[in-house]
């Protein structure tokens, strides 16, 4: 990793690195506290192949020690206050020799002992490279959460062609690939990181406004909360060339709207897993949903309708699981997709299909008509057990106003007759009365 300490350290000085609360942190102030960090954390007790939780959220001087602990070469575990895991959970996975804390404004640290022995060989394996580490976890929407293993320096490698340098919100979390991947990305370019006070759509409308941001990374859930309000209006967000999204299913519905709100920026679909890393991408600009993914060390390949990826960012492996890849390195993604030439539609989950009486549902189909109707804000398919048919469908909303729901059910049957195969209608239709997203503004459907 020297070479991104090098970057950051050749660097013009006061080149803004990051915008915390207001105020500007530069690349020379970064590079040297890195540097102040690494004699702090050493002196602490700190040493190399040591595992090390950071209880944090984006802010410069939390940037800073995860880089001085990769230069120590212990293991990073990133956790936020808001993680899909609880912290005694995780560290009976990873492990733990000492737990850093940072303030909720992220202005002020500290580190203590904290010790939690595991017996892991794939560690252990690990801890002999002499490299730096990164642990991560999945958020178990599928199960119980696994702990996955990376280089962290392989992981920063990924970056050393600098591309055009952005002013940015990282807006996934800092404990989830997609989060590490975007922080990287902007501060390796010699960009820069607008924090944000929370993931309100009226604060990330704000610090897009306030700061001139340019570069928006989110989900499709986001997008959809977004596009049912009229902040695109209140706050000049003229600033923006580009919004990326990934990590679920993107509904067309809201990607119309989406492009209708925000005309002349480019809409940018992104793939990737915590396991292989995230893709090149480029989305057909038809305004579709296809998408062509890969890159310089990814490879992709399509077996009975799944997608498969291998990569040379890869994680070493699953620490409380068995590995996901095949004898050659292949990662099956759990994702169906249909493929037209380069480019592949992302269908779902396979994890996530509705089984009615022997036939496929997938919830993103369905969601997609009923997003498309006037008065709905937001909607979840999820699947029913029943007796005869295995599942049922089961609509959610979430109306702009109140509507009789007799009248709701009603217009979503017609919606969804005229569009969909009778067994893909939802056979309810209820009104949301709970919170449907997870901290990392994804869709919970189990």
């Amino acid at each position: 990793m020297q070479w991104l300490l090098d970057r950051f350290a050749n660097a013009e000085p006061s080149l803004a690195a990051f915008i915390h609360k207001g105020q500007v942190c530069n690349y020379g102030q970064v590079s040297a506290d890195i540097a102040k960090y690494t004699q702090q954390l050493s002196a602490q007790g700190v040493r190399a192949g040591q595992t090390v939780v950071v209880l944090a959220d984006y802010a410069p001087d939390v940037f800073c020690v995860i880089l001085a602990l990769a230069s120590l070469k212990a293991m990073v575990v990133p956790m936020t206050r808001g993680s899909v895991i609880e912290e005694t959970e995780a560290l009976a996975i990873s492990g733990c020799d000492h737990a850093i804390e940072f303030a909720q404004d992220g202005l002020s640290w500290t580190i203590k002992p904290h010790e939690v022995s595991v017996s892991n060989s794939l560690l252990d394996e690990f801890r002999a490279t002499g490299r730096s580490g990164l642990v991560l976890f999945s958020s178990g929407s599928t199960g119980k959460p696994k702990g996955m293993l990376h280089d962290f320096e392989r992981v920063m490698d990924k970056f050393r062609v600098a591309r055009a340098p952005v002013v940015a919100i990282p807006f996934l979390m800092l404990d989830h690939f997609g989060g590490i991947n975007t922080i990287l990305a902007i501060t390796a370019s010699l960009g820069t990181v607008v924090t944000a006070e929370n993931r309100a759509i009226a604060t990330i409308c704000e610090a897009i406004q306030d700061h001139k941001v340019e570069l928006l990374p989110t989900t499709p859930s986001f997008l959809t909360l977004l596009a049912a309000t009229d902040l695109a209006q209140r706050y000049d967000l003229s600033s923006l060339k580009r919004i990326t999204y990934g990590t679920e299913t993107m509904p067309q519905s809201t990607l119309d709207r989406i492009r209708a709100k925000f005309a002349g920026v480019e809409l940018q679909q992104t793939y990737g897993l915590s396991e292989v890393g995230v893709l090149r991408s480029q989305s057909r600009p038809d305004g579709s949903l296809w998408v062509r993914i890969g890159g310089s060390g990814f490879e992709t390949e399509v077996r009975d309708g799944i997608l498969w990826i291998r990569s040379d960012y890869r994680m070493l492996g699953y620490l409380n699981a068995p590995s996901g890849f095949d004898a050659e390195g292949w990662f099956n993604t759990q994702d169906r997709v249909e493929v037209d030439g380069d480019y592949f539609r992302i269908l779902g989950r396979v994890t996530d299909l509705i089984n009615v009486g022997g036939q496929k549902v997938y919830p993103a189909e369905v969601e997609d008509v009923i997003l498309a109707l006037n008065n709905v804000d937001d909607v979840v398919v999820v699947g029913e057990k029943h007796a005869l048919l295995g599942q049922i469908v089961v609509a959610k909303v979430a109306l702009h106003e109140a509507e009789p729901l007799a009248e709701l059910r009603l217009r979503v049957r017609k919606a969804c007759l005229a569009k969909l195969a009778a067994f893909k209608v939802p056979a309810k239709v209820e009104l949301l009365d709970q919170e449907i997203y997870s901290a990392r503004f994804k869709k919970m459907r189990r």
